[in-house]
């Protein structure tokens, strides 16, 4: 029979950052790291504290769920395919009495201290020297902030779950060397349960879950006891998958139409959605590979020293395998946007630990280079956070009484600085104006944007992109009215394009002619 004790499980989680030595040792120096890179984490990404338009991603997110706070229901009220347990993070962070964005960034930035942190644990469990280790936390804190990682992008907040859960499988050759079936179980519980909160941030953790569970799986099947196995199997698939279950559970509470709403959103959407241009899929994996460069490089010198030798050493086995499965959740999504490589970060930098530890040169070559792209990456991200604040007063000014602005495409933050509706649930910019998305929101998107424009919107909020992006009979519905009825109220600049406001005119085009 399998007992399951939380407060075990517990201990176990414990237990996976013990090094060795006396007990006092081990406490001073994991408080030691933990203080030291939280420190590092704030003082990297304090700058950006409180800027509002970081990334697209996270305005979204943190519209969403400060909407949640006034009763919104994801993927009815507001569509998107993320999954619930992402808003509900941020949701609650609405709930802190603080600025919503300054709450959201320095949750992020805590969590990318924690994160480094582990990464510095898993490094040491792979024989990295103590200065290995610090720089495998280290260099994580560089590179995610130059790909897309110096805000709220859910794999900073969930590449914590992940990592703790690959550090609770570093245990595994010991207790199996140890025969302990029991304690194996209860890690891999705990393992798998640190998966499922993963998962319901973002989908595509699911591949570390599982190479996570198929671990422990082969260290219980090397136990060689059968009835165990079955049990612990079944326990930790239970684990993994229980969040995602109770939210579908929640929905279907709601009733057929809601989880019909729930399953189309996270699991039909985006096998219809259509494939991005090859050529720009490879410009932005060039781009991605060139800014972790360094990381690879340390990673890459680990694997080549390691990895003929992985299998009569299976830590470093693991290491890998949480790399390549990573690798896979990363390939799966195929367009290779920057932030897209942030799951990466955490084995690439883990194993690189190794490496980085026996070699000054290495070392010092792989942290300058980059802090280099660091800086080189700060010096030339704009902004804008200035910028925004007249294009909210002129929303706040020109709408109001249940009159939503309407945001085409541009920052959704302004929905959410301006305290205004949104005309639509599709509101996220890319869903109805991407040309990418048509025929997968389960609408029609030109058809979705006239019938919005139709309310005759007093503010509509465009970015100057090429025509090639967007969909085609949205775009055509957007400048036909635009030409007509409005007239351009003012630019912004908005990570090197332009953001136009729009009002409506006073008089029709046809009489502004004369």
């Amino acid at each position: 029979m399998i007992r399951i004790r939380f407060v075990t499980v517990h201990q176990d989680l414990r237990s996976a950052f013990r090094d060795h030595g006396p007990a006092s040792a081990r406490r001073r120096s994991g408080i030691v790291a933990l203080a030291a890179m939280l420190v590092l984490a704030l003082l990297l990404r304090g700058w950006d504290f409180g800027n509002p338009v970081l990334d697209i991603d996270e305005q979204w997110y943190l519209l969403v769920g400060d909407r949640m706070v006034h009763g919104a229901v994801p993927f009815i009220d507001l569509w998107d395919r993320k999954p619930l347990g992402l808003f509900l993070l941020f949701a609650g962070f609405r709930l802190i009495p603080a600025d919503g964005i300054v709450t959201y960034q320095v949750a992020a930035a805590l969590c990318a201290g924690a994160t480094a942190t582990v990464i510095l644990t898993i490094a040491r469990r792979l024989g990295a020297a103590p200065v290995g280790g610090w720089s495998a936390g280290v260099l994580y804190l560089l590179t995610m902030a130059v790909i897309g990682g110096q805000g709220g992008q859910s794999p900073v907040f969930y590449n914590l779950p992940v990592a703790l859960a690959a550090l609770l499988a570093m245990r595994l050759p010991r207790l199996t060397a140890d025969r302990a079936v029991q304690a194996i179980g209860r890690n891999g519980l705990a393992a798998c349960a640190l998966c499922g909160v993963a998962i319901q941030i973002k989908y595509t953790a699911a591949f570390e879950g599982l190479f996570i569970g198929l671990a422990h799986l082969w260290a219980i099947a090397r136990v060689r006891r059968p009835g165990a196995t079955i049990g612990w199997t079944l326990a930790w698939g239970v684990a993994g998958i229980a969040p995602t279950l109770a939210v579908a559970a929640a929905y279907a509470m709601m009733g057929a139409g809601a989880f019909q709403a729930f399953w189309f959103a996270n699991f039909v959407s985006i096998t219809l959605r259509q494939a991005y241009p090859a050529g720009k899929t490879m410009l932005n994996l060039a781009g991605l590979l060139g800014q972790i460069a360094p990381l690879l490089i340390g990673a890459g010198v680990t694997l080549a020293r390691i990895g003929p030798r992985a299998a009569r050493h299976p830590v470093h086995a693991l290491a890998i395998g949480w790399l390549l499965a990573a690798v896979i959740g990363f390939a799966c999504i195929g367009t290779f946007y920057d932030h897209y490589g942030l799951p990466l970060l955490p084995p690439l930098a883990a194993l690189a630990g190794w490496s980085l530890g026996r070699s000054i040169r290495l070392r010092a070559f792989v942290i300058v280079t980059a802090m280099l792209v660091f800086v080189g990456e700060r010096v030339d991200m704009p902004d804008d956070r200035a910028a925004i604040a007249p294009a909210v007063a002129l929303i706040r000014a020109n709408t109001g009484s249940g009159a939503c602005p309407y945001v085409f495409n541009g920052p959704a933050i302004l929905y959410y600085l301006a305290d205004r509706c949104v005309p639509t649930p599709y509101a996220f910019p890319n869903t109805l104006g991407h040309a990418i998305e048509g025929g997968a929101t389960g609408v029609d998107e030109g058809r979705e944007v006239a019938r919005i424009m139709a309310t005759r919107p007093a503010v509509v909020v465009t970015l100057d992109r090429p025509a090639s992006f967007f969909n085609p009979a949205s775009l055509a519905v957007v400048t036909a009215a635009l030409t007509r009825d409005y007239c351009l109220a003012m630019t912004l600049p908005r990570d090197k394009r332009t953001v136009r406001v729009y009002l409506r005119c006073a008089q029709p085009a046809a009489t502004r002619a004369r």
